[in-house]
């Protein structure tokens, strides 16, 4: 993402504030694991590279991205993982703009942000990409 394509604001004193992307446009933070295919740990890194990919995840993944939208991966992976994720990310056919390793370990997860957090929670299926989602924490 350049900053080109993102709105800057300024508070009444005029300090630039937090920037927020177009209308309409999100950043999909999408865990890997468990989510997009096998759920594998780390401390069986060795099976990372013939990760089976879940139904669904490819096309649901690519038809965010070429609706516009931002795509990061969001993994407990370690740093040391990854070459081996972005090959098989690569490989597979994945669009993506990042990768973010060292998400925290052991789910659970309450996310406090001065931003819109919409989720959806992985239960073996991926939501239509023309409907809008439900679950979400008012700004």
């Amino acid at each position: 993402m350049t900053d080109e394509e993102l709105i800057f604001k300024q508070d009444e004193q005029g300090h630039i504030l937090s920037p927020e992307l177009p209308p309409g446009k999100k950043n999909y933070l999408i865990d890997i694991d468990g989510t997009i295919c096998d759920d594998i740990s780390n401390e069986e890194a060795h099976r990372m590279k013939d990760a089976i990919i879940y139904p669904g995840a490819l096309e649901y993944v690519n038809g965010i991205y070429q609706l516009g939208h931002h795509v990061y991966f969001f993994t407990s992976r370690t740093e040391e993982l990854r070459q081996v994720t972005t090959e098989w990310l690569d490989r597979h056919g994945f669009k993506y703009h990042g990768l973010v390793m060292g998400k925290p370990r052991g789910g659970n997860y309450h996310w406090i942000d001065n931003h819109q957090v919409t989720f959806n929670l992985y239960e073996g299926t991926f939501p239509d990409l023309e409907k809008p989602i439900q679950n979400s924490i008012p700004s």
